[in-house]
């Protein structure tokens, strides 16, 4: 195997890695908000935080963090998984971790390496291990594929 062929692999494999990574942990908020505290729950956490319209932002973002990560887990539609993960990590931020500072359990640092995973997979793309893989190698096979007409007389 050459050294470019592996670089390659190695780089599919941390692209894996990180969408499943990443995918679980959003899966996670997701299932909480939806789930754990519940829609109401959701609400009432979103309208402590002074988000616009909770009740209808809180159970949103739970979907959106639901399919986001089922999206980043399996490789579908990766870039914009990714991005709906930086918006959403990008929005905790502006209402809610910005004002606590830097450091964790309230401050900004752990969102922020949410959002800049989810923006280096945007820009890199779910590399050779996801299904946006398997459907771009059957655009490109059927692209290839010679089509025969029958001729008419």
């Amino acid at each position: 195997m050459n050294g470019r062929r592996q670089s390659s692999n190695n780089v599919d494999l941390a692209l894996l890695l990180l969408r499943i990574i990443l995918g679980v942990v959003i899966i996670a908020h997701g299932w909480q908000k939806l789930f754990a505290l519940g829609l109401t729950g959701s609400a009432g956490a979103f309208r402590s935080m002074g988000v616009p319209f909770p009740a209808i932002t809180g159970p949103a973002v739970g979907i959106i963090e639901l399919a986001c990560g089922l999206g980043l887990i399996v490789g579908l539609l990766t870039r914009l998984a990714s991005l709906g993960v930086a918006c959403d990590a990008i929005g905790a931020i502006i209402f809610f971790h910005a004002k606590h500072g830097f450091f964790v359990p309230e401050g900004i640092e752990f969102v922020m390496t949410l959002a800049a995973v989810a923006v280096a997979l945007a820009i890199a793309g779910p590399g050779e291990y996801s299904v946006d893989a398997v459907f771009a190698r059957r655009r490109a096979d059927a692209a290839v594929q010679p089509t025969y007409r029958s001729r008419s007389r």
